[in-house]
């Protein structure tokens, strides 16, 4: 006989915490509680079946769950521990997130005392934005980062690599510094070059022709 689910709670709702919900609704066994800015967002993942309940605001999701996930990006990631740390600390809640600079995820999570935080990023995403976009498949076989905070447990360690692999993703433990190194050269640098590339093409006197000849993948 199955044992009783295990609750999480999802602040943030669009394509990562989207498809951290239908994962987990995938893989069985979790209860999942969320919140979100998009109320449109909630109604869709309760229709949808990949949330169990709504929360009415963040700090009620995250005293339901012995698990909070901050599914949101980063400066929101950083309100939120600065707002909710110390209640999230209280209530002895291990908090994770999704972020994708993990140095100063680490540093505001640290700055709040005896918060039991571990830091997270999975490696996955789409073209498109919002909970619509979202499935359940988002990080299969793809890395999710788990960096552990100073004071991490290694119980907490693991809790976190476990939601990881019931996303059905593989958990890498990397320190902050050398994820943020290795994601700035595959990832915001190669972003930043194709930027700098679209700029100067906007800017050029031949632009309008070369609109009408840009194929699809422009």
């Amino acid at each position: 006989m199955a044992g009783p689910a295990r609750p999480v709670a999802i602040l943030g709702l669009g394509l990562i915490g989207g498809s951290v919900a239908r994962a987990l609704t995938r893989a069985g066994g979790w209860r999942v509680i969320a919140w979100s800015r998009a109320p449109d967002a909630l109604e869709r993942a309760l229709a949808d079946g990949a949330i169990d309940e709504v929360a009415a605001d963040p700090v009620s999701a995250a005293a339901s769950a012995p698990l909070v996930l901050l599914a949101t990006p980063v400066p929101v990631i950083l309100e939120t521990l600065r707002a909710l740390g110390p209640g999230l600390a209280a209530a002895g809640a291990l908090v994770t997130d999704v972020g994708s600079s993990k140095s100063l995820v680490m540093a505001a999570a640290a700055r709040v005392p005896g918060l039991r935080f571990v830091g997270g990023h999975p490696m996955s995403g789409a073209e498109s934005a919002g909970y619509g976009a979202s499935r359940a498949s988002l990080f299969d076989e793809r890395p999710w980062v788990v960096v552990p905070g100073p004071a991490s447990r290694p119980e907490d360690v693991t809790a976190v690599g476990d939601l990881a692999r019931a996303c059905g993703a593989r958990p890498v433990e990397l320190d902050a510094a050398t994820h943020d190194r290795a994601v700035a050269a595959i990832s915001h640098l190669p972003l930043v070059a194709s930027l700098a590339l679209a700029d100067a093409a906007l800017a050029s006197a031949d632009w309008p022709v070369a609109r009408q000849l840009a194929a699809q993948g422009w």
